[in-house]
């Protein structure tokens, strides 16, 4: 698949990923996917649940508000929006997705089979990368259902 990003939402999140080198951040991706390209044109910033500085994660409340965000944008721009991804920063590490990343990645997948992840790495430790900001579209590997053969 192809991940189309609107400026606007880029900017919002490569700026929430600089908010903090301490810890990760995250937020969810609002759009729709269509003949196997997902749009991205709005976001829903989350607050932060886990006490571990290498750990994100959403709530079921925040799932479900940004499901209404998505529903009140559909109305107001006349066009269907919906959870459709989520993103996090990597401080200090890199761009590509660990085996938590993985694994919370699958399971919005089990869901949505379309579901999208962005991870935005910062605050490279290499001095010679210094300012270097890297951005990642990622889905886990597709297992495949065997009970419907």
């Amino acid at each position: 698949g192809e991940v189309r990003i609107t400026q606007e939402v880029f900017w919002v999140c490569m700026t929430h990923a600089l908010t903090t080198e301490r810890e990760e951040v995250m937020g969810l991706l609002l759009g729709d996917i269509v003949d196997n390209i997902s749009s991205i044109w709005a976001l829903s910033v989350l607050a932060r649940s886990d006490k571990r500085a290498d750990r994100v994660e959403i709530s079921p409340e925040q799932q479900a508000d940004a499901a209404c965000e998505a529903e009140k944008i559909s109305t107001r721009i006349g066009k269907q929006t919906r959870v459709i991804g989520w993103y996090h920063s990597h401080p200090h590490i890199t761009v590509l997705p660990s085996h938590v990343d993985l694994n919370t990645q699958q399971s919005y997948q089990n869901m949505d089979k379309d579901f999208v992840g962005l991870i935005f790495s910062c605050f490279d430790k290499d001095p010679q990368e210094k300012g270097r900001i890297q951005v990642i579209a990622f889905q886990s590997p597709s297992v495949h259902n065997t009970i419907n053969r």
